[in-house]
């Protein structure tokens, strides 16, 4: 059996994602953009015929991952393809939910996104709250574990230690620096 030449738009076994879709609310904002999009396109496709569809615009995410994944938007069987694989990212890509004490910078949460994607999952998707009362670092959860990675955490583990060194300082004298002598000035 002669191996099947291979084309120079091989498309990927699985999904790609980019590293702006980040949580389930971009995935199904994605999945609704692609469907409205199908549904325009088919519609379009009735009323003017098969030869003249042309693609209404689409956002800087669909396009993104149509490329990443090598398919055209203009062929029905592409955008099948894209909407089965993304409902099913749906269904059982891994979710880790980050909560931080403040809103994390766009350029940070794709930075992370992107770690995560290369070190743990290729399809984990995140989603992110707000915990003020953490003060610096993260809580993780994920769907059976908690992480405490927040100075609070820190500090609560290493309390004895703290409470060593302040004892410490409380029971050593105090050395004060006697203040320096200035000449006085002599009056004139």
């Amino acid at each position: 059996m002669a191996p099947e030449p291979k084309t120079a738009e091989a498309k990927p076994a699985q999904l790609q994602l980019p590293v702006m879709v980040v949580g389930p609310i971009d995935l199904g904002r994605l999945i609704r953009e692609l469907e409205t999009m199908d549904e325009a396109l088919v519609q379009e496709g009735l009323r003017n015929g098969e030869k003249d569809v042309h693609p209404p615009k689409v956002s800087k995410m669909l396009d993104k991952t149509m490329g990443l994944n090598k398919l055209d938007l203009l062929q029905d069987a592409d955008r099948q393809t894209l909407h089965k694989m993304l409902t099913d990212v749906r269904q059982h890509a891994p979710v880790m939910h980050f909560s931080f004490s403040a809103d994390p910078a766009p350029a940070f949460a794709e930075k992370l996104i992107a770690w995560l994607r290369k070190e743990i999952h290729p399809l984990v998707l995140m989603t992110v709250g707000l915990q003020p009362n953490i003060g610096a670092g993260c809580i993780l959860r994920t769907a059976n574990h908690q992480f405490d990675f927040s100075l609070r955490q820190d500090i609560e583990t290493k309390r004895d230690i703290l409470m060593q060194q302040i004892q410490l300082q409380a029971t050593q004298p105090q050395k004060t620096a006697a203040p320096a002598q200035q000449p006085q000035e002599q009056p004139a």
